[in-house]
């Protein structure tokens, strides 16, 4: 039988060139495939603030970080746990690896919307920072996932940073076109109103002035604040979407008005605004007023009103007044026709919420969600200048464990306030944010604040107070219903009621002076700068109880821009800057000819 062939041996150096050969080529596909991989995460280090995560109650802090020089802080609070999320593009069916660094107790940091099996880890107890990692594979037809931190309630202020998401990027198609059209509309000394041609496939867009970024907005205008009076600026926009940025626009140039003479403050409002509600889905007793129809001096036109689906649901709506009721009614193509043309102009219209009817409790962080996305649909849906909140009833009151109006507790109010901070990021530096409360949510805070020390009290007693506070540098313009209220002390421990100049004399002056909360002399409610306040009056009789005569109206004014005309009650101050009046309603005022907005003309004219 003959022998077996001996294999031929290779030599040892082509063994090892070839296992040299396997590792590179391994190593060339690991790389390759790690070279797929990315980091999804925006702004991760939140070094760039809050830019592109919502958080219920979170702000960035330059100590203690992990990396760079900035981290998140959240503090959770009542029924709050201080979540912070973004929403990313993913593919499908794969994997992905979530980490970041904590800070805190009890702190969670996770994956929701996967598709698969949602994920989170926690951290009991991270004296220093501690990384947080988790693993999770993406659903067959998953393309968005939510990155989410979040704290636990009452167990005080947590820290996060550095967070990632590595994996397979998103297939984002591709960034919209460069956006047409861009023009400049009303100018003021510290502004100047930009619009241009909506872009297919945007969902947002970015505005540069002289070459810088100046704001990110959704929809197709924005209102540039915060100029040099007499300046030259350029505009470009471009418009974004999840697959990036396109291309600059044509430049536009404008030059900024030459400040007013009497310091009419940083809005781009005139020194002296006239504002009004314009029953626009109603009629009642006065008519119906076609928005074209409103007359030039009215500045700021406030839409009443949006109102929930139910009180809790946060689903707010917008109907315009039905034929059968309104016969004169435009249509919606000519009502977004008026208010584009009131916008040409200078003028503001707002959407506003709530009303006498209208009652809004956002109990919850889906309520607060919710209230976002459908105030927004209809701002987007009119192409409004912002928000007016004239919650009244019961929509706010305060828990009683609530008693510090700088660190509020209550869902119903820490929840408004994340969700008015999450339009006015979402809207840039152009949203106007206007607040129309009745006196017992403001000025009675003076006396009383929610249930008290020692319980008994009615739980709405300055529960607007918290929310003032917390958006008062946001806040476009306060103006308190000085109507249909009751006896009201002021600062100088007086009892005072509706009928005169008195009254409204006595409440601007403690909004412009600012008062101790409750009485106690530790926690005092700042000032309103007086281009942040107008006075809220009835326009006539039929309006509602507390309306005084034109005479008493210019007493008003007289005594806080010019301190003359004071009568028995002595202000703290004189205020030439304070902004205006604002009158319930517009249609009420046309009802009774005009007579509130011709002693406005005829004092400011």
């Amino acid at each position: 039988m003959e022998h077996a062939r001996p294999l031929a041996r290779r030599p040892l150096v082509t063994l090892l060139t070839a296992a040299a050969l396997a590792v590179s080529g391994l190593t060339a596909l690991t790389s390759a495939a790690r070279a797929a991989d990315a980091d999804l995460a925006r702004n991760g280090g939140f070094e760039s603030a809050l830019d592109g995560w919502t958080c219920t109650a979170g702000t960035t802090v330059t100590s203690p970080v992990h990396g760079g020089t900035a981290a998140l802080k959240a503090t959770p609070a009542g029924a709050d746990n201080a979540r912070c999320a973004q929403t990313v593009s993913v593919r499908p069916d794969s994997p992905y690896t979530l980490s970041g660094y904590v800070q805190g107790s009890y702190v969670y940091l996770g994956a929701s919307g996967t598709g698969t099996t949602d994920v989170s880890t926690w951290a009991q107890s991270a004296l220093d920072w501690k990384q947080l990692t988790t693993t999770f594979r993406t659903g067959p037809s998953t393309t968005k996932v939510t990155l989410y931190t979040h704290g636990w309630y009452g167990t005080g202020a947590y820290h996060a940073d550095d967070i990632s998401l590595t994996g397979p990027g998103g297939d984002t198609g591709q960034p919209p076109a460069a956006p047409g059209g861009l023009k400049a509309g009303s100018v003021t000394s510290s502004s100047v109103a930009l619009s241009w041609s909506p872009v297919p496939g945007a969902t947002g867009y970015a505005v540069y002035r002289d070459g810088a970024k100046a704001a990110t907005v959704t929809g197709a205008s924005t209102t540039v604040t915060g100029l040099t009076p007499s300046t030259a600026y350029s505009f470009q926009v471009t418009a974004l979407n999840d697959a990036g940025e396109s291309a600059r626009s044509a430049t536009v140039t404008a030059t900024t008005a030459q400040r007013p003479d009497d310091g009419g403050g940083s809005s781009d409002l005139p020194a002296h605004a006239l504002v009004g509600y314009l029953h626009a889905s109603f009629a009642n007793g006065s008519g119906y007023t076609r928005m074209a129809d409103v007359p030039d001096s009215w500045d700021v036109i406030d839409l009443a009103f949006g109102e929930p689906t139910s009180v809790t649901s946060g689903d707010i709506r917008f109907e315009r007044c039905p034929v059968t009721e309104c016969p004169n009614v435009e249509s919606d193509a000519e009502f977004k026709a008026a208010i584009k043309a009131k916008q040409a102009a200078g003028k503001k219209v707002l959407i506003s919420i709530g009303g006498q009817n209208g009652q809004v409790q956002l109990t919850t962080a889906a309520a607060r969600d919710r209230f976002v996305s459908s105030v927004s649909a209809i701002i987007d849906e009119y192409g409004l200048d912002g928000l007016d909140i004239d919650f009244e009833g019961h929509s706010l009151s305060l828990n009683a464990d609530d008693t510090d109006f700088k660190n509020p507790k209550t869902p119903v109010v820490v929840n408004l306030i994340s969700a008015v901070k999450t339009l006015k990021a979402k809207y840039g530096d152009g949203f106007v944010l206007t607040m129309a409360p009745e006196t017992f949510f403001v000025q009675l805070g003076y006396q009383y604040y929610g249930t008290g020390k020692w319980g008994g009290q009615d739980p709405r007693a300055g529960a607007y107070l918290p929310v003032i506070h917390a958006l008062r540098d946001d806040l476009t313009l306060l103006h308190v219903q000085d109507y249909n209220s009751g006896p009201i002390m002021g600062l100088d421990n007086q009892y005072h009621s509706m009928g005169g100049a008195d009254f409204h004399i006595a409440m601007t002056d403690m909004l412009l002076t600012g008062f101790p909360v409750a009485g106690d002399a530790n926690n005092v409610f700042p000032p309103l700068r007086p281009d942040q306040v107008a006075i809220g009056m009835p326009a006539s009789t039929n309006a509602g109880n507390g309306h005084v005569s034109p005479a008493e109206v210019t007493k008003t004014l007289n005594c806080l821009t010019r301190k003359t005309d004071c009568g028995s009650y002595a202000t703290h101050g004189t205020w030439p800057a304070l902004r205006g009046l604002m009158t319930w309603s517009i249609n009420w005022d046309r009802y009774s000819n005009w007579e509130f907005q011709k002693n406005f003309d005829a004092y400011f004219g």
